[in-house]
């Protein structure tokens, strides 16, 4: 199995929000709180020595996810073919009846409810459906600063390295996050 991931270069991202809007255009998420992918923003200093970054926050696709080891239904599963999580909506019991335990399992939120009572849980699949047909993931496609990458995670590592940690996220070898970053450190750091 190839295990296929992201990378996320946070020198480059600039907080414009548009890898996010993409994804919900895309993909036809109503407006609202659910963004299968989400930027943080990352603040800290007092003036005159302040410090900013972002976090790009997809789905991660953990090698061990926690989602799927949580839901109670069975309708979180990952590929074996390319280690891509997915999920069966048809199988999930909503936010209603299973009280979101795939959701509070994730240290990345990654699996959303919608508001709405009964909402079926929906997260990031890299776009399946486009790398499927040759295209890359809609949030990679549309980032005017080219700061998104994916593929399968050797041949990431071997472009951009090996480094796991980021400001704002925190590699987890329990669950085994498919994602290489380039970070943007705190001076001193």
């Amino acid at each position: 199995m190839s295990q296929m991931g992201f990378y996320f270069d946070q020198t480059r991202c600039t907080g414009c929000y548009t890898c996010a809007v993409a994804c919900k255009d895309w993909h036809d998420v109503p407006a609202g709180p659910v963004n299968w992918m989400r930027i943080k923003a990352i603040e800290d200093g007092k003036f005159p020595n302040l410090f900013l970054a972002y976090l790009a926050s997809p789905c991660y696709q953990c090698a061990n996810p926690p989602c799927a080891l949580a839901c109670p239904a069975k309708a979180i599963t990952k590929r074996e073919s390319d280690g891509i999580v997915v999920v069966d909506r048809e199988k999930c019991l909503g936010n209603k009846e299973c009280r979101t335990l795939c959701l509070n399992s994730c240290p990345w939120d990654a699996p959303q409810f919608g508001p709405e009572s009964g909402a079926k849980m929906q997260k990031c699949d890299l776009c399946l459906e486009r790398w499927q047909k040759g295209q890359p993931p809609i949030c990679v496609e549309a980032c005017p600063m080219y700061a998104l990458d994916f593929g399968p995670m050797d041949e990431l590592r071997k472009k951009y390295g090996d480094i796991a940690g980021a400001e704002g996220f925190h590699y987890s070898a329990r669950f085994k996050p498919a994602a290489v970053f380039k970070p943007k450190w705190r001076p001193g750091k």
